[in-house]
């Protein structure tokens, strides 16, 4: 069975859901540190806690990663539906 897909920001991803790293928006700023971090285009990233506000923690590459809500909102991700 193949998996269907949904693009959507970082910040849109409930606890223990996987999403792929598509993309980041705002500048190279910001694509500097979250690839310093590991968020690089096409790894897989899976949402640890995330309520709704406030900071978010995501597993990338075996490292839980803290992340400011606006950091996740530029993170374009897709998501990977069963």
């Amino acid at each position: 069975m193949v998996a269907k897909t949904d693009a959507v920001t970082l910040s849109e991803i409930r606890a223990g859901e996987s999403a792929v790293v598509l993309d980041f928006s705002n500048g190279n700023g910001i694509a500097g540190r979250l690839t310093s971090l590991g968020f690089t285009p096409g790894v897989e990233v899976q949402m640890t806690q995330n309520f709704g506000r406030g900071p978010l923690i995501v597993t990338v590459r075996g490292t839980r990663v803290a992340l400011g809500r606006g950091e996740a909102i530029k993170i374009c991700v897709e998501r990977r539906l069963e």
